[in-house]
């Protein structure tokens, strides 16, 4: 819950892990979201299976019960790693894997022709919530190893309906550091919030940092003010 909204899991809430390469030379990034006193017992897991972490932080604020996202990598067998995560998740809260539910197909509370037309970049629904990504314009790399976009390497747009046109919003631009003040400035000017600017990665090349925001407003006025902020970044053109 975040000021008094009750957010969904497909709401940027869920942790997440991917994994490209090959099963006995993977390369696996992702973060996973654990209350206070989940996350040494689970750092401590994976540490013991090979799984590093990159970055420990928050995303939004203001949430009922807070809540840390602890991101992870790892290179090398991909069952193996797959069963350290496993392990390291089992004394949590988190709940055992489900089939992916199929995508909402209902009415989504919000002008989403609206939301693509003012953002200039189309979504879909998932869970209740309409989803947009947009993907950076260079090749990103860690390690010297390419990184594909959809291992959380692109901006995410999350808009929830909150009644009345009005939508949530949440997720994260992925952005250079010449270009993280020109966005948050942006993106204030338009009433929303910058909740949370740090790294992903270690040894991402170029570097990137990742700027979470908030706000619940009306969705199309909303996603003119994210366009604004995207406007400031290098991201391809759709």
């Amino acid at each position: 819950v975040v000021d008094g909204v009750t957010l969904k899991p497909a709401f940027a809430l869920g942790g997440w892990i991917a994994m490209a390469g090959t099963p006995a030379n993977a390369m696996v990034m992702g973060d996973l979201v654990l209350t206070g006193d989940e996350v040494t017992p689970v750092i401590t897991a994976l540490q013991a299976g090979g799984v590093e972490q990159t970055a420990i932080h928050h995303h939004v604020i203001r949430e009922e019960p807070h809540v840390y996202y602890v991101h992870v990598r790892a290179h090398g067998d991909a069952v193996k790693i797959a069963a350290t995560i496993r392990t390291a998740l089992a004394s949590t809260k988190v709940p055992a894997a489900a089939p992916a539910a199929s995508p909402a197909s209902g009415d989504p509370g919000i002008d989403t022709a609206g939301v693509a037309k003012a953002l200039g970049y189309a979504g879909r629904m998932n869970g209740g919530v309409y989803q947009v990504t947009v993907p950076r314009a260079e090749t990103l790399r860690e390690n010297g190893m390419e990184i594909p976009p959809v291992m959380g390497l692109t901006t995410a747009i999350n808009f929830q309906s909150t009644g009345g046109g009005k939508a949530a919003i949440t997720g994260d631009f992925v952005l250079l550091s010449g270009e993280v003040n020109g966005v948050i400035k942006a993106l204030r000017a338009n009433g929303i919030e910058a909740v949370s600017l740090h790294s992903h990665l270690l040894d991402d090349e170029p570097r990137l940092y990742f700027m979470h925001f908030w706000a619940n407003d009306d969705a199309v006025t909303l996603a003119r003010g994210l366009a604004a902020g995207l406007a400031k970044t290098n991201v391809k053109r759709p």
